[in-house]
């Protein structure tokens, strides 16, 4: 039997980092959690199995710019005697990670850059171009109805009908994928068959842009990776993690900032024509509600102190994008609309950010998504109170259920 695992020397009693707590607001939980327990908060996740959350801003620059100290090696954790084979948080941090989520050093930084020379291809103006069309194509099935879910019929889908056309897949392929994800992301009896679908499809599309390659970001990967030292099967489980990473914290990007102009009195000249604000919106999002709350993890590489607390070697550590954003002290006092500050970390830090091409392209089909629902929907308004608005009772991924709204009826972009 192999030996059990070490248990965390805490002190305070350990915070459950699941259950719906976090369907509240974020600002409220961060600072009862660092008042409780500062900057480094212990946590249990599913399984009451244990770690450490990194809530303060100058810890998590910490962590994320110590690659040697705080390894993105999982073969290190000292909890792997005590998991489950059936731990729903396995695909997360396997130690038999396949994609580029799973490398570290050298080999880590050749994906990454295959991965950033292959989206850097991209061209802005295009790329908006086709963002305008697909969301036409969504806001043309509700615009005649006079109510929609935003979240259910626009934020989900687009994102991934445009990265699937980035990719290579064919048109008919979109709502396939659109389901899938979904069906991973609620997590129920269908996730299993939705991910081997997945997978499926992945290995299928690889396979037909190495017989018939395109201008697309598959065919870009598979044409540069022998530069990079990248085999085939490493481009097909990048291109599957590039899809789902790229899907999700982006349709809460659209979703949570339309909720905030949606909710909040200084964007309402966004709503009746205007576009300065989408930006600030969408900034403010990422400081105050960012889709990406928290992410696992980092494993210690020996023994360690951080934030007054002991770290013993192989602890996970978990690291709080949303309370770092949020730290006290080095926030100024009211909104975070600071005129594009970009010092917030929702987008990650150190080597293992998200590569800045993606970033690019998500900030592109949020915004311009956004700007086709201010374009083509009149006097938008929500259909329920604010406050009945609910959000995924989730600690990793903070976004919308559902976001009702109600406008005036209109003819289709094509009517």
């Amino acid at each position: 039997m192999p030996e059990p695992a070490p248990e965390l020397s805490y002190g305070p009693a350990p915070v459950p980092l699941f259950g719906a707590r976090f369907r509240g607001e974020p600002a409220s939980l961060y600072r009862e959690l660092r008042r409780e327990h500062g900057e480094v908060v212990p946590v249990l996740l599913d399984g009451d199995v244990p770690a450490w959350l990194v809530l303060g801003y100058r810890e998590l620059h910490q962590v994320t710019s110590d690659p040697e100290l705080f390894s993105r090696d999982s073969a290190r954790w000292n909890q792997w005697p005590r998991i489950p084979a059936d731990w729903p948080l396995l695909p997360v941090i396997s130690p038999e990670q396949p994609s580029v989520l799973g490398t570290v050093g050298e080999r880590h930084r050749q994906r990454a850059a295959l991965i950033e020379e292959a989206l850097e291809a991209v061209e802005p103006l295009e790329l908006r171009g086709h963002v305008e069309r697909f969301a036409d194509e969504l806001i043309d099935g509700v615009c005649g109805v006079g109510a929609a879910d935003l979240v259910g019929q626009f934020a989900a889908p687009l994102p991934v009908r445009v990265l699937a056309h980035l990719f290579g897949f064919r048109e008919e392929h979109g709502p396939g994928l659109v389901a899938a994800l979904n069906d991973i992301l609620d997590g129920q009896d269908r996730a299993m068959a939705a991910e081997g679908y997945l997978r499926t499809a992945m290995a299928r599309l690889v396979a037909e842009r190495r017989q018939q390659p395109g201008d697309d970001v598959v065919s870009r990967l598979l044409a540069n990776a022998r530069a990079y030292e990248v085999t085939v099967e490493e481009v097909t489980h990048d291109v599957m993690v590039m899809l789902a990473v790229g899907h999700q914290p982006t349709a809460d990007w659209i979703g949570n900032s339309l909720r905030l102009m949606l909710t909040d009195q200084r964007f309402a000249a966004s709503l009746f024509g205007g576009r300065s604000s989408v930006a600030e919106a969408m900034n403010e999002v990422l400081w105050e509600d960012t889709p990406i709350q928290n992410m696992a993890g980092r494993w210690t590489a020996r023994d360690t102190r951080l934030g007054g607390r002991v770290l013993r070697a192989g602890d996970l550590v978990i690291l709080g994008l949303q309370g770092a954003n949020s730290d006290p002290r080095v926030r100024t006092h009211g909104s975070a609309l600071t005129g594009g500050n970009n010092a917030h970390f929702s987008f990650g830090h150190g080597d293992h950010r998200c590569p800045f091409p993606a970033q690019e392209t998500a900030e592109v089909i949020a915004r311009t998504g956004i700007e086709v629902v201010l374009d083509r929907l009149p006097d938008l308004d929500l259909a329920i109170p604010p406050t009945s608005l609910t959000r995924r009772a989730s600690p990793w991924l903070r976004g919308l259920v559902e976001l009702p709204v109600r406008f005036t009826p209109g003819p289709a972009r094509g009517a």
